[in-house]
């Protein structure tokens, strides 16, 4: 929502907020559901059992179907493929490794010029992210494609974790429902051509903590979708056992790693499942967990590689930079895309309790910005070890300032003291070497453009980067 749009929304009344929220939701509903929906869904849910041979022939048709179109009918790949054959270059197209690995800023800088030339952009869906600032996308999606992708959300979460899409439920987003500085509720609206009640991530005070569980109970809904920092926040201030009269299904994760403690504090304070999946705007990979704790790849959305920091492929079960090609929009395809965050595939071939035969991820880390590294260049994933998950408290940020110091910013809870933030100074220690960490306690962490918050931010300087990138390479 353009900022013009989103001033005169905010001088609307909450009745007329609702009203132009319904009317959103109907255009929404509109695009993402159809006829075809069910039969979508049941697809999905089929492949679920494919064997690996039938995946791969299903996969190897839809790869080769999208690279002849990217090379043939997209502007961006197509000069790309000339200029390569004017310099000498016969690698053919076909062999998903003989494309170069596409960055954000080529998609960011010129977006149209990735839709393919037969398609006309403005009967397309439009999808804007916000991201951080200066970090947006625009992205467009065919009604074909927006099918497909909202079937397998059906598929693939809402059936796995016993509610449909016509269950009433609540989502906490990066949408500003109503200014930051306002401290009276509601800090939400309701959309009933979603059946869904949108509630700001900005808001998430611990006083004001109250009126979201109250306006959940007002709309009885069945389960709670967000930000796990959010979802998180929530939990922390209603505790133990604070929101189980809600009755919630499922607690499903999004948007940001999901950290152990987290999840523990969340599964207390609302006394249901927890869930966390992955998934992103540009289609080209996405992941939930199974009942048994396993994130399962949805292998019909895309391709994935793990690659190193040389752009080559990582061993099973290592640690690396993740690299998409997507399988469902055809229309504005991205091959090769390197998302941004770090991932490991399971080299477990054992078949899941489950009964999906779907692979599996060994890990999502977050952010390649997320990563921490040491002195003597290894790089350092998830931290949430370092918070246990009783400890006083509420968030925290881990700033990597140089090589040789660290700054974690705190919320305390109640009980919070300085022994506290010594030990956790310690086990940062534990993992990164002889570091200085300074503990800094504040009232309140910063937001996003879009309501997320980075647990851990690596603000090394480029140089500094690169050196220990460099060692990392030497020392593996």
């Amino acid at each position: 929502m353009n900022r013009a749009l989103l001033r005169w929304y905010h001088r609307l009344p909450p009745s007329a907020r609702a009203a132009a929220a319904g009317l959103r939701g109907l255009y929404l509903r509109h695009w993402r559901y159809g006829s075809d929906t069910e039969r979508l869904v049941e697809e999905a849910i089929a492949r679920e059992s494919w064997t690996d041979d039938q995946w791969g022939a299903w996969r190897r048709d839809r790869l080769a179907f999208v690279l002849h179109r990217a090379a043939t009918r997209v502007p961006y790949y197509r000069d790309q493929w000339a200029a390569r054959r004017r310099a000498g270059d016969d690698a053919p197209w076909d062999v998903l490794e003989n494309w170069p690995i596409l960055e954000k800023h080529a998609l960011r800088t010129a977006p149209r010029r990735f839709v393919a030339d037969d398609c006309d952009p403005s009967r397309m869906f439009h999808e804007h992210t916000s991201g951080t600032t200066g970090t947006s996308l625009d992205l467009w999606w065919s009604r074909r494609t927006v099918r497909e992708w909202y079937a397998l959300f059906d598929a693939r979460w809402r059936r796995w974790y016993g509610v449909s899409r016509h269950d009433r439920w609540a989502i906490i987003g990066g949408q500003l429902i109503v200014p930051t500085a306002r401290r009276r509720p509601p800090f939400w609206v309701w959309n009933p051509a979603l059946h869904q009640l949108y509630m700001s991530a900005y808001h998430l005070a611990p006083d004001l903590a109250p009126h979201y569980v109250r306006a959940m109970r007002r709309y009885r809904v069945r389960y709670l979708f967000g930000y796990s920092s959010a979802l998180h926040a929530l939990a922390v201030a209603l505790g133990e056992g604070g929101g189980r009269d809600l009755g919630l299904a499922v607690v499903v994760t999004n948007a940001e790693p999901l950290l152990d403690h987290q999840r523990e504090t969340i599964a207390r304070a609302f006394a249901c499942p927890v869930r966390e999946t992955y998934g992103m705007a540009e289609i080209v990979t996405a992941a939930s967990e199974c009942e048994y704790g396993r994130m399962h790849v949805w292998a019909d959305v895309g391709v994935v590689e793990v690659v190193d920091g040389a752009g080559l492929p990582a061993a099973p079960g290592m640690t690396g930079e993740l690299v998409c090609t997507g399988l469902i929009n055809h229309d504005m395809p991205l091959v090769r895309y390197r998302v941004g965050d770090r991932g490991a595939l399971s080299a477990d071939a054992t078949p899941c309790a489950c009964g999906r035969r779907l692979p599996r991820l060994a890990a999502i880390e977050g952010r390649n910005d997320d990563t921490l590294y040491t002195r003597d260049g290894r790089a350092v994933g998830r931290m949430d070890p370092v918070f246990k998950s009783r400890a006083p408290v509420l968030e925290a940020q881990i700033v990597q300032e140089s090589l040789s110091r660290i700054r974690v910013r705190i919320v305390p809870a109640d009980g919070y003291a300085a022994e506290d933030g010594a030990a956790i100074a310690a086990r940062i220690r534990d993992r990164l070497g002889d570091v200085d960490v300074a503990i800094e306690t504040v009232d309140s962490l910063p937001r996003s453009a879009n309501g997320k918050l980075r647990a851990v931010v690596c603000a090394l300087s480029p140089d500094e980067l690169a050196r220990a990138r460099a060692q990392g390479e030497r020392s593996a």
